[in-house]
């Protein structure tokens, strides 16, 4: 049995799922993984934090071949040598060996990265989807960038086509939909009161 307990929490641009994952991460006195895992692929791979960043929750370049004829990739890759494969899959490769020792060795936080996908089947695993409204994301995105709605709305379909595709390339459910997860939760109820409500969840299935 897995002892440690694990929250994957996946999100849409601008709904506030880094804060609702900090605040999970407090109240349970765990780990927050997110940008931290950049450095950790970075050391483990041999590549640049810079290279990383760049292909962080990036598809494949074969990403349009893939949607288009229904593959699954996420199962091969991380059956794959790693020495075989382009450098998006190896960095989730990597980064996927390195979120199951972190969950081996503690309980923790994990944001994004398909970490539902790769934790899947063990105990003690909850997984969530925070979503918002356009309005709502688009007013967030504008006030901490300090740029224009227009502007916030771009780079909100932007990212969230960027995750869409990394996620529905390396998972076998699809990206925010609500059976692909244990909680989808609107945060227009409330940082706090999501984090509340995730935490007590998790709590509450801990075998």
């Amino acid at each position: 049995m897995d002892s440690n307990l694990v929250i994957a929490i996946g999100r849409e641009f601008g709904s506030g799922g880094f804060e609702v994952a900090s605040r999970v991460a407090e109240k349970l006195g765990v780990k927050l993984y997110d940008k931290e895992l950049i450095a950790l692929i970075a050391k483990n791979s041999g590549m640049s934090e810079d290279v990383i960043r760049e292909v962080d929750e990036t598809a494949a370049s074969s990403f349009l071949y893939a949607l288009s004829s229904g593959a699954f990739v996420g199962a091969s890759v991380l059956n794959s040598n790693i020495n075989t494969l382009p450098l998006t899959d190896k960095a989730f490769l990597t980064c996927s060996k390195i979120i199951k020792d972190i969950a081996d060795k503690e309980s923790c936080v994990i944001l994004g990265r398909c970490a539902e996908t790769v934790l899947a089947g063990r105990d003690n695993l909850l997984t969530v989807f925070i979503h918002a409204d356009m309005n709502d994301r688009i007013d967030r995105i504008s006030n901490l960038k300090n740029i224009g709605r227009d502007e916030a709305e771009a780079l909100i379909k932007k990212i969230d086509k960027k995750r869409a595709a990394y996620h529905n390339y390396y998972a076998e459910t699809r990206w925010g939909a609500r059976n692909a997860y244990d909680l989808c939760l609107n945060s227009a109820l409330g940082i706090d009161t999501l984090a509340d409500i995730i935490v007590t969840a998790a709590r509450n299935m801990v075998k």
